[in-house]
């Protein structure tokens, strides 16, 4: 009789563990096509919905952007400045040596500057772009150094446009006035004054030139310029 009872108990025990873990067992759900072969599997989130951009990486971006265009202006906007810098100190230069060459042109008698109004009016321009090349480059050794403006920048460059065109105009026509007459001494008499005088004339062409190319820089700054 023990033996039989140990059985019945057995048997229960091995009943009960299979039915407890047939129902803690949770089997798949089958899909509703009627294929009863066919399971169908949980939805798996993409990696791309689960983990969403972080917005700090983007305003970082953003940020680093805007940056480094405020640098290529800065960059951009300096080149242009020492190079209207160099051309206007070279115009100042080549003034100054068209007044100089120009002013000690005086040989006695007919070979003197004085006697010719072309020579003065040459000698006349030199001296205006001297004052004015001057001004301009005192003004932006000034801005460099101390950052600071006479005037706003929005009437600095409308000045230096309509200033460097005014003074380049001047330049060429006192170098159109005064070829004509050289070239006229030189077929009766070629000397020292003829000499000197196309020195003087050849300095006013360049800083003619050199002005010239700062006008273009002024035009394109101008341009640049937002006014609203």
């Amino acid at each position: 009789m023990v033996n039989d009872s140990d059985g019945e108990t057995l048997e229960q025990s091995k009943k009960m563990g299979s039915s407890g873990v047939e129902t803690s067992e949770n089997p798949p759900k089958k899909a509703n096509s009627g294929d009863p072969t066919i399971v169908e599997q949980p939805a798996q989130p993409s990696p791309a919905a689960a983990v969403p951009p972080p917005e700090a990486d983007v305003e970082s971006q953003a940020s680093l952007t805007e940056i480094s265009s405020i640098l290529r202006r800065w960059k951009k906007e300096n080149l242009l400045n020492k190079g209207s810098l160099f051309l206007r100190g070279g115009t100042l230069f080549f003034s100054f040596l068209a007044f100089v060459i120009m002013a000690s042109n005086k040989h006695g008698d007919w070979e003197d500057f004085d006697k010719y109004q072309e020579y003065r009016y040459c000698l006349a321009i030199s001296i205006l772009a001297i004052m004015y090349c001057g001004a301009q480059v005192f003004h932006q050794v000034n801005r460099i150094r101390t950052g600071k403006d006479f005037i706003s920048q929005p009437k600095a460059f409308i000045l230096d446009f309509f200033g460097d065109q005014i003074m380049a105009y001047l330049l060429i026509s006192a170098t159109s006035a005064a070829i004509p007459m050289t070239n006229r001494m030189r077929e009766g008499a070629d000397n020292i004054f003829t000499d000197s005088s196309a020195s003087a004339i050849s300095m006013t062409f360049f800083a003619f030139v050199t002005l010239a190319l700062s006008a273009l820089i002024s035009g394109f700054k101008l341009s640049n310029q937002n006014y609203f």
